[in-house]
């Protein structure tokens, strides 16, 4: 489920939203004026690159850290 960050054209702040399906885009409204002059902004993502075989941070969070499975 992806998070959107919008812009109100209206009162000129920022929101943030979790859209479930993406024709809910057309029903998004302001979260702070309830306007419907809103923009979907560009944002960026927060995935890393991975080089080679590594595993990223984290990844293996909560296994047994003798044979990294649980």
């Amino acid at each position: 489920m992806p998070i959107y960050e919008f812009h109100c054209e209206d009162c000129g702040k920022n929101s943030e939203s979790l859209v479930l399906i993406a024709s809910a885009l057309d029903n998004i409204t302001c979260k702070h004026c309830k306007s419907s002059n809103i923009k979907k902004m560009m944002s960026a993502t927060s995935s890393q690159p991975v080089s080679g075989n590594t595993i990223p941070a984290g990844a293996l969070s909560g296994c047994s850290s003798r044979s990294g499975f649980s």
